[in-house]
């Protein structure tokens, strides 16, 4: 017995396991992943409360369909109601879902509201086009020539070349060679298209609440102001050709003086920036020494 309840415990973890605090997708993940940004705390929170009426409902409907079926089959009624018309039960099914439909569009209006309501001074702009099959960021406002270079699929050949051997911190099919860096507690502003001579692209963030369409000769807009420092990784989200599993997105969140120390160094060299700054964020905590006592 006690075997068996250990195995189901075991069971339940793996089922209900949401890699908390991950940024990036977690085996048997049944939640979205933790918001770096308030427009995700918002997107959590909104999903959570409509549990609270999606999961009544269903039950409430559940219910109903058993008790049909049991009651009202033909062995057991073997001469069906004639009944066409019911006052009350009409009444109620009308204004039943008007009422819950109310309570779901006040928040979500809300939402959306936050959502597309765009800051006025972006701390940060960046454009992001999406090619097959690869994301091309170029930096706004950063000189004469601004900075940009391009994200590819990070190959497994190239994993120790990269420093990026430890597939928990670059996971596989997700981490890339040169990520997005971008500074903590600032408003990124995001102007998103494709090719001319592309697909439709969509880049999308699950941790901060972004999932923006990438349409050849259109500029779409979307923000998002991350409250953590981290590695965060999404994924193209619109079907655009073979590669399109091949086509993620990685955002490294840092502090504001180390994105302008990389800053600086990428404008001449990206490849340099980029190992400086890993070696500055992937180093191990100090440990605590423990002082020696050395009275006699």
């Amino acid at each position: 017995m006690k075997r068996a309840n250990a195995v189901l415990a075991s069971t339940a973890c793996l089922l209900f396991a949401t890699g908390c605090f991950a940024d990036q997708p977690a085996p048997w993940q049944m939640d979205f992943q933790p918001a770096a940004s308030p427009i995700m705390s918002q997107v959590r929170w909104f999903e959570h409360y409509t549990l609270w009426f999606i999961v009544p409902i269903t039950l409430f409907v559940l219910a109903l369909l058993i008790t049909v079926m049991v009651k009202f089959r033909a062995s057991k009624n073997p001469v069906p109601s004639r009944t066409s018309h019911n006052t009350l039960i009409e009444v109620a099914w009308t204004i039943g879902p008007v009422l819950v439909l109310l309570f779901l569009a006040v928040p979500s209006f809300d939402l959306l509201t936050a959502q597309l309501t765009f800051p006025q001074k972006p701390d940060v702009t960046i454009k992001v086009t999406g090619t097959q099959w690869q994301w091309n960021y170029e930096y706004e406002n950063t000189g004469a020539s601004p900075l940009a270079f391009d994200s590819y699929l990070l190959k497994e050949q190239d994993r120790a070349a990269a420093g990026k051997s430890d597939k928990a911190v670059y996971p596989r099919l997700l981490a890339v060679d040169n990520e997005l860096v971008l500074p903590v507690n600032q408003t990124v502003r995001v102007l998103v298209t494709a090719a001319p001579t592309d697909v439709i692209h969509s880049f999308s963030m699950p941790s901060f609440g972004v999932k923006t369409d990438a349409v050849p000769g259109r500029l779409n807009e979307t923000w998002f102001r991350a409250e953590r420092e981290g590695l965060f990784y999404g994924q193209c989200s619109e079907l655009c050709g073979k590669d399109h599993a091949f086509m993620p997105i990685a955002i490294r969140i840092v502090s504001e003086d180390k994105y302008k120390q990389w800053l600086t160094v990428a404008a001449s060299d990206l490849g340099k920036a980029n190992k400086a700054l890993m070696a500055e964020v992937d180093r191990p905590a100090p440990t605590v020494d423990v002082a020696a006592n050395v009275a006699q």
